[in-house]
């Protein structure tokens, strides 16, 4: 039986995404766009993620307006940070405001490198503090798909996407 503290990062990270209900794929970066294929669903828009090697299937719109946002089922954008102890997923900001990509369609696809799971949120804030002081850079910290309860029963997608799934490109 393994126990949490004998297992990687990546193992915790899996597991917490899981236990929220988050869908993932682990691939190599010249398998990340068959991955993201796989798991899409059409229409989808994107934004091309900074990791060597990956790049978005033809099938992903990156020419985002409101009306390809609207239309979408599907976006998908790149994680900069994991967090393994919460199976959080943190999507950069950007002056370009491609955080709604992850955010309107029923669907967000996460595109993470491997070596960008870190065990905890103390971790994280170490990764990307400096750069939250100094650079203006900013994050949203995602845990799982949309869900509230503010009505009575627990309902997902009411605040961003239904499903979310993670394509973690091995390093």
């Amino acid at each position: 039986m393994t126990t949490d503290s004998m297992k990687s990062t990546t193992e915790q990270f899996v597991d917490r995404l899981e236990e929220f209900g988050v869908s993932w794929t682990i691939t190599r970066p010249d398998e990340a766009e068959t991955a993201i294929t796989s798991a899409a669903t059409t229409p989808a828009v994107g934004v091309s993620p900074a990791i060597d090697g990956v790049s978005l299937p033809p099938t992903v719109d990156q020419a985002l307006s409101p009306s390809t946002l609207d239309a979408a089922a599907t976006g998908v954008t790149e994680a900069t940070l994991g967090v393994a102890d919460y199976g959080s997923l943190v999507i950069p900001t950007t002056r370009a405001g491609i955080e709604p990509v992850s955010l309107f369609a029923d669907q967000h696809i996460a595109v993470l490198s491997e070596r960008d799971i870190v065990p905890g949120m103390d971790d994280a804030l170490a990764e990307r503090g400096d750069a939250f002081r100094t650079d203006d850079w900013s994050g949203i910290i995602a845990t799982g798909p949309s869900a509230t309860a503010d009505m009575g029963a627990l309902v997902t997608g009411a605040h961003g996407p239904k499903t979310v799934h993670a394509i973690i490109v091995q390093s």
